[in-house]
C-alpha cells in the first residue's frame, strides 16, 4: 500500500525495502495469490484534496515501476489514508470471496495502521509483514508492530510468510 514515488523515495534505504517487496510480489504471483496495489490517487486537478493535500496529490498515482503491476493485478486508487476510504476495494474483495489480507506498506502509522482498524471492523483476517512496513518515526513502527497490530493481526516478517506458502 502507497508504494509509490514520492512516498518510498522518503525511506532511508528505498531499494532495500523494493527487493523484499518484489520477493514477495513475485512468490504471490507464482501461488496464485492476488495481488492488489493500494496508491493513493486524485481526478485531475484534484478536486477531492483539500488544499493542505494539493502538494501531494498531483504527484502520487502508480505504484513503483520496480513492482508495477502485471496480469490479473488489481490497483485500487485511494483519495484518503485508509486502503478502504474513497476505494472500491471493499467490493473488489466481496466479489472474489477474500477474507484474508497480508498487508505491507509505507507508513505504518499511516495506511497500514488506518488499514488494519478498518478491516479488522469488517471481520477480514489480517497479516502484516512487519519488514515490509516503513514508517518516517521507527519508534511508532515498533510499537505499532509490537503492541498494537498483534491485537488485530499476526505480524511476522516477509521472509516466515514466504516460508508457509
Amino acid at each position: 500500500m502507497d508504494v509509490q514515488p514520492g512516498i518510498l523515495d522518503r525511506l532511508p534505504e528505498p531499494d532495500a525495502y523494493l527487493a523484499n517487496a518484489a520477493a514477495a510480489v513475485k512468490r504471490a504471483h507464482e501461488k496464485g495469490i492476488p495481488v492488489i496495489y493500494v496508491v493513493v490517487g486524485f481526478r485531475p486537478g484534484a478536486p477531492e484534496a483539500s488544499a493542505a493535500q494539493q502538494h501531494v496529490a498531483s504527484r502520487l498515482i502508480d505504484p513503483h515501476p520496480a513492482i508495477a503491476p502485471e496480469g490479473s493485478d488489481v490497483v485500487v486508487v485511494k483519495r484518503r489514508v485508509s486502503a478502504f476510504s474513497g476505494s472500491d476495494l471493499e467490493i473488489l474483495l466481496r466479489a472474489r470471496n477474500i477474507r484474508h489480507l497480508v498487508l505491507a506498506g509505507i507508513s505504518t502509522s499511516g495506511v497500514v495502521l488506518s488499514t488494519v482498524r478498518e478491516a479488522s471492523d469488517k471481520e477480514l483476517k489480517l497479516t502484516v509483514l512487519s519488514d515490509l512496513c516503513a514508517d518516517y518515526d521507527p519508534e511508532a513502527h515498533a510499537v505499532l508492530m509490537s503492541r498494537i497490530f498483534p491485537r488485530q493481526a499476526t505480524v511476522t516478517t516477509c521472509e516466515k510468510w514466504l516460508k508457509t506458502l
